[in-house]
Formats: structure tokens, C-alpha cells, sequence
């Protein structure tokens, strides 16, 4: 009798996710069955708290993307004491991986008052803790954009710290070895310091994969001229994976999306794909769906920004279509894990440049509780804090577009949320 239940229990629980795991090796991602893995995703938030908890919307929501190929979904911040097996399962049986940040709307790694502490890492591995046993659980982000100016390198050490502790957490508990990245801005003044710097020194320290949100393709651009051929220039030598977290500028509407055959095109030797910014249409323009018509906010019962959050998938047309259609033509196969041999040395730590890149390579990365000294040079002791939390929203954004920077200085992007979702995700928040 017990032995008929284990083996039930077996069943069931290898039921919540029949898929292939993801690893990185070298500079590439791999499914368990010996395939590279190249990430065609969306960002997808369809409410600030948690997108993961309602069944009927994942599976409405996992069954249309699957129509378009897309194989990933970014999720940027979810609740881990919500229940979330039947969502993951949702998307784990239309194929779709989840890359999601650990960091929360409080707990966020932020340059205007740089730390790492144990509110942070313990409220850290708590997502990690209700989401490592999914399969389809591809990848943890640390921060998302936590550096935003080009003189913000000094929070640098600081998300590397929180990848440390985070790798030795998920180790210490015997999880599976979930790769742990960041997500960047493209800020050219931070290239390629930033990643570098991230990816280099002990494997226990450093990124297991970097990430970027770059938004510098915008209309009939090209390779050259959106800087795309300077982004593959710089990680030619970065011997873990590197991908686009966040694309699709939308300066020039309709989208056609043809950055991506770049980046399934030139790029993909070196690069692994691109999260395409969203799914859901709010007030910055950039959602593929929509879930009904814009209604007045003063109405009763209405979300506060006017936009429907849930109900049947309705594609935006015709970004929709047009992002479906170039996906079709984009199928790179890459190598197989068994014939692959990394041969990038590791990447070597930038150099100290001041007022360009204010890090010391050689200093040790923050202990538990330190908080960065303003008033201090960059090289000094910093003092500590173990109960202080992040104060800005950095990392969180606005619902309202703003400049920034791109990969060509001369391409402004209309910035997207989360980057784009704060202002009018926390007025939902407060309506739900």
C-alpha cells in the first residue's frame, strides 16, 4: 500500500512538470535532453503581486502563446507563500519556461543607497525556495536594472554579492543548479565593464548568465546602426551566456520585430535569444495582448489605469502577428551539450577608470549588511547595516515610457515598465 502511494505521489508530482530542465555551460544554456537552449520569451506581468497563481488565466494565457513558439515568459515579481503548481503547469505543458526575479517591490538592490543584507537574502530565498522544484523554472535574476546611470558601477559589487549568496543558498540546500543572472539598462557607458565585471573571478562569486534590456532597434534600423553589432562585439570573449532580458523599442508603431533575426541571425553563436517587452497592454503601448477595450477608470469595479488584466487573450494587431511571424522563420539549432567543449578563458575583471568604471577588481565584494559609503573613495571599508532596506523603486519603474540610452547613442528608447510597470502596477496593487 505505502509503496502504491510513493509511486502516486512520484507520478503526480513529475506531472506538475514533464520538461526538459535548463543549464548553462560555458557560454550556452542546454535542455537536460542535450539541446541548446536559445530563449524566445515575453515578458509577462499581468499584475504586480503575482501572475502565477490564477489557473485559468495561465492556461488561457499559456495555450495562445504557444500558437506564436514562444518558449519563455520573464515574471518579475511573484509572491512565494501563493500556490503556484497549477500555473507552472499550465506553461510547462505549452512549453513555456519561467525566468523569474527574486527580488521584490522592498528588498531590490538599488543605486541610490547600494547594500546587501539579510532581510534582502533571506526574503531572496524565499522565492527561490517556492519555485526551485519546477522544472520549467529556467533561470533567477538578482536585479533588474538596478544600475541606471553610467556613474552607478559602485552598486556593481553589490548584485554580485547577492549572486554569491544566492549561489551558495541554492547549493547549501541541494537544489538543482538553476542558472542565476542579472538584468541590465543598456547604458554605453557601462559597456562592457559591467557584464565583465559580473562574469569575472571565482565561479562561486561570479553570474552563472548576464542579461540585457535593450530597447536600441527601433523601426527600419539594422545591425550596425541599432548597435546590435557592438553588443555582440563586446560578449565575444564572455564565457557564460548573455540574452536579451528585454527588447522591442515601439518609437515607430506598428513593431516588425526584425531585431530578432539578428539576434537569432548574426548574433546566436554568441548570443541566446530575447524576452520580448510584454505581454499585457497597459498605458506604455508595448503589450502583443490585450484582455478587452480601455475603460474609463472612474467606472465601478474598473483597474485604475483603465487597462483589463484578465479574461480571454486578445492579440494586439498587428504586433501580434508580425512578432509571430518572424519567430516562425527563426529556428537556430546551435550544438549539441555533448559536442560542446568550452574554450573561452574566464572573462578578466575591468580595470578601475575613474568617473567611468569606480571598482576595484581585486577588493572583496560586500559582506552581509554593507552599505555603500558615498563620502567614501572606492576602495575603502564601507560601513554596515544589517536591517536596512533599499528605498527607491528603481528596478520597479514607471507605467510611463521614459528616455534612455540604447546600444547607439543616437537611438533613444520610449522605455517600456517594470522598467514600465510601477506607477500604474502599484495603483492596482491597491485596487485588487
Amino acid at each position: 500500500m505505502l509503496a502504491t502511494l510513493a509511486l502516486a505521489f512520484t507520478a503526480a508530482v513529475a506531472g506538475v512538470n514533464a520538461i526538459p530542465t535548463i543549464s548553462a555551460k560555458g557560454s550556452k544554456f542546454f535542455t537536460s535532453d542535450g539541446g541548446q537552449f536559445y530563449v524566445k520569451g515575453v515578458a509577462y506581468q499581468l499584475v504586480p503581486d503575482d501572475p502565477l497563481i490564477t489557473t485559468s488565466q495561465c492556461s488561457a494565457d499559456a495555450a495562445l502563446m504557444k500558437t506564436i513558439g514562444k518558449n519563455s515568459i520573464r515574471v518579475y515579481h511573484v509572491d512565494p507563500k501563493g500556490k503556484h503548481d497549477d500555473c507552472m503547469k499550465a506553461f510547462a505543458d505549452a512549453g513555456v519556461y519561467i525566468w523569474l526575479d527574486l527580488d521584490t517591490f522592498n528588498t531590490q538592490i538599488y543605486e541610490g543607497a547600494p547594500q546587501w543584507n539579510s532581510t534582502q537574502r533571506d526574503e531572496f530565498a524565499k522565492v527561490m525556495d517556492a519555485f526551485h522544484s519546477y522544472e520549467n523554472l529556467a533561470g533567477f535574476f538578482v536585479g533588474n536594472e538596478a544600475i541606471t546611470t553610467a556613474n552607478g558601477s559602485v552598486t556593481a559589487p553589490y548584485i554580485k554579492a547577492a549572486a554569491r549568496d544566492l549561489k551558495a543558498y541554492r547549493d547549501s540546500k541541494g537544489y538543482r543548479k538553476i542558472p542565476i543572472g542579472y538584468s541590465a539598462a543598456d547604458i554605453a557607458g557601462l559597456r562592457p565593464m559591467l557584464q565583465n565585471y559580473l562574469a569575472c573571478g571565482n565561479t562561486s562569486e561570479a553570474l552563472d548568465f548576464f542579461s540585457l534590456n535593450s530597447y536600441s532597434w527601433c523601426g527600419k534600423s539594422s545591425y550596425q546602426q541599432s548597435g546590435y553589432d557592438q553588443l555582440e562585439k563586446n560578449s565575444e570573449d564572455l564565457h557564460i551566456p548573455i540574452f536579451m532580458s528585454e527588447t522591442g523599442c515601439n518609437v515607430v508603431k506598428p513593431r516588425d520585430f526584425k531585431d530578432q533575426e539578428a539576434i537569432f541571425g548574426e548574433m546566436a553563436d554568441t548570443w541566446s535569444g530575447s524576452i520580448v517587452y510584454e505581454w499585457i497592454e497597459e498605458a506604455n503601448n508595448y503589450g502583443i495582448v490585450k484582455y478587452g477595450d480601455k475603460v474609463d477608470p472612474a467606472s465601478p469595479s474598473a483597474p485604475p489605469d483603465g487597462f483589463p488584466r484578465s479574461g480571454t487573450p486578445i492579440p494586439v494587431q498587428p504586433d501580434f502577428s508580425n512578432l509571430a511571424n518572424v519567430w516562425k522563420t527563426l529556428n537556430p539549432t546551435g550544438v549539441k551539450a555533448s559536442a560542446y567543449n568550452p574554450s573561452q578563458s574566464p572573462i578578466k575583471c575591468p580595470a578601475f577608470t575613474a568617473s567611468a568604471w569606480e571598482v576595484n577588481p581585486t577588493a572583496a565584494l560586500p559582506t552581509l549588511g554593507q552599505v555603500h559609503d558615498f563620502n567614501s573613495s572606492p576602495t575603502s571599508t564601507q560601513s554596515s547595516s544589517s536591517s536596512t532596506k533599499p528605498t527607491g523603486t528603481q528596478g520597479s519603474g514607471s507605467s510611463v515610457p521614459e528616455p534612455a540610452k540604447g546600444a547607439a547613442d543616437n537611438l533613444g528608447r520610449n522605455l517600456k515598465g517594470v522598467g514600465a510597470l510601477m506607477a500604474g502596477v502599484l495603483a492596482v496593487f491597491a485596487w485588487m
